[in-house]
């Protein structure tokens, strides 16, 4: 069964081009040439992984992200730019991307990056709470049904690469966890580009868990994370 890709590009050559190379690549693509065009797409077809463009007229691709991730947290995606800026990058991450890819560039090189983003997608996570939907960490409930985190009377929604993160380092409480081994295990790879995502989510973990005071996630130089909770 042929994977469904949602391009969302408002570049009519380029669109066109990458389109063709995606499709004679054995994709199923659905092009879409502004992002609230996209929006309706997406809803109506839900494909496997999205690929969208950053700067676009009506709605620009971090804004069409957000609004996907709000209602399929799950959807991987890979932000398009004709930029370089670090602020573009630290933002595209910050919103949980897959992978960012700055033009021009190879097409071969971003159908392989589609691949491995796949594969990693539909790849189950290797802990002992991977078939424990809904389970307490401290004072909080893990859903990883419904990709939520609650304590008391906040409720955080989270992506499928925090909710696979969460698991793994809950997993391994209380114990040093390689850099190396969280990347391989949840980025799939240990390249620069995931080494810079994994920090952004370590830091938004910190930011999720800061209500309760014994939970902490500290790292340690060099090595890696430990995730600790005081009383498990």
């Amino acid at each position: 069964m042929k994977h469904h890709i949602l391009l969302a590009e408002d570049d009519f050559d380029y669109a066109s081009i990458l389109k063709q190379y995606l499709e004679f690549s054995g994709f199923n693509v659905t092009w879409a040439k502004d992002g609230k065009e996209a929006l309706k797409i997406f809803s109506a077809t839900q494909p496997d992984i999205c690929i969208l463009d950053v700067m676009m007229p009506h709605m620009d691709g971090f804004t069409l992200a957000e609004n996907i991730i709000d209602k399929y947290p799950e959807i991987p995606f890979i932000f398009l730019t004709a930029k370089s800026f670090k602020e573009d990058k630290i933002k595209g991450l910050r919103l949980g991307a897959d992978d960012y890819v700055v033009k021009p560039f190879e097409v071969e090189e971003l159908i392989l990056r589609i691949q491995n983003i796949l594969k990693r997608s539909q790849k189950p996570v290797a802990d002992n709470t991977s078939k424990t939907m809904v389970f307490s960490i401290g004072s909080y409930v893990f859903d990883g049904e419904n990709y939520t985190l609650s304590h008391e009377k906040i409720t955080h929604r989270i992506t499928e690469k925090d909710a696979h993160l969460i698991r793994f380092l809950y997993a391994n409480k209380n114990k040093l966890v390689k850099r190396e081994d969280i990347l391989k295990e949840i980025w799939g790879n240990d390249d620069f580009f995931s080494g810079r995502s994994m920090d952004v989510f370590i830091s938004r973990l910190r930011k999720y868990f800061s209500e309760d005071p014994d939970i902490s996630i500290p790292s340690v130089r060099g090595l890696g994370f430990k995730f600790n909770t005081k009383n498990e």
